[in-house]
């Protein structure tokens, strides 16, 4: 499955690439030299939901003379946003974008595009741990429960990416008041994970820390209307890679892909004035 989140986010690079090559090339260095006039400035807010990869958690505790391996676990989002009306609206599993259009066609842009998605660990099932405790070897199958392994990052797995964003107008009317685009975006960033365990009955202290980085990319289908407000549906794939997450007595570490369907809602200012589209009269006859 890491391999088939890895393919996705190849695919999702050539396919920009191809693009560009196609159409409209990279922006020129005086377009560069512009990206503070004239551009459009769009923010968002939505919720999402994911499917997890299978994971192995590799567990280190220098003054217990541990150093193990949980393989293949199993963990699930929590959405939360079942219960939107009810609850404050960061206790879902949010997400939201503030990106800006640079260029003088209008069709790339740079973005910070954050996820609160929630990492939970199922409970109920044997997994095999092998490596050392307490200085002795062990290889057994341990089963998942309040005792023996209690993992999640329910406050947030949290991942924060910088992307290159290219559009694609798919459809628009001539006064450009309803306007059909595709986006992909692709980028890299950290993580920011809020650490929540229990491993062997041994709590570790829950905080937020920097633990790593992730990498992704996201094909977008974005609906505008009289050119500000706007609807999007996402796909996103993921693949995040955590280090030195603080356990009981030491740092945890694992690695797992994210497939995410998002739905945001947004807003454009645009610094300059939209033109619709002028017809063009047919060339006098000779």
């Amino acid at each position: 499955m890491k391999r088939l989140i890895s393919t996705l986010i190849i695919a999702f690079a050539i396919s920009t690439l191809s693009v560009a090559q196609n159409s409209d090339s990279l922006p020129s260095w005086k377009h560069w030299k512009t990206i503070v006039k004239g551009g459009s400035f769009y923010g968002s807010w939505g919720y999402n939901e994911e499917t997890y990869t299978h994971s192995n958690l590799y567990v280190v505790q220098p003054g217990m003379q541990n150093k193990y391996v949980f393989n293949n676990i199993v963990a699930q989002d929590r959405i939360g946003w079942d219960h939107l009306f009810t609850a404050q609206p960061t206790i879902p599993q949010y997400n939201y974008r503030l990106g800006y259009f640079f260029d003088k066609k209008q069709v790339w842009a740079i973005e910070l595009n954050f996820d609160h998605t929630k990492y939970v660990v199922e409970q109920g099932y044997d997994v095999r741990v092998n490596g050392t405790m307490h200085g002795r070897n062990v290889d057994t199958m341990v089963n998942l429960n309040n005792s023996t392994l209690r993992y999640q990052l329910n406050n947030g797995a949290n991942f924060f990416l910088f992307n290159l964003v290219r559009k694609i107008t798919i459809f628009s009317t001539k006064d450009k008041k309803f306007v059909i685009d595709g986006l992909i975006k692709a980028g890299v960033g950290p993580l920011v994970p809020h650490v929540d365990n229990s491993i062997f009955d041994e709590q570790n202290r829950r905080q937020f820390q920097l633990g790593g980085w992730n990498t992704g990319a996201e094909a977008t289908i974005k609906m505008t209307f009289f050119k500000h407000v706007y609807v999007e549906y996402c796909n996103k794939v993921d693949y995040a890679r955590y280090s030195w997450l603080e356990i009981h007595g030491g740092r945890a570490h694992q690695d797992f892909g994210t497939y995410e369907n998002i739905l945001n809602i947004g807003y454009t200012l645009h610094f300059r004035k939209i033109k619709p589209e002028v017809p063009t009269s047919p060339a006098p006859a000779k």
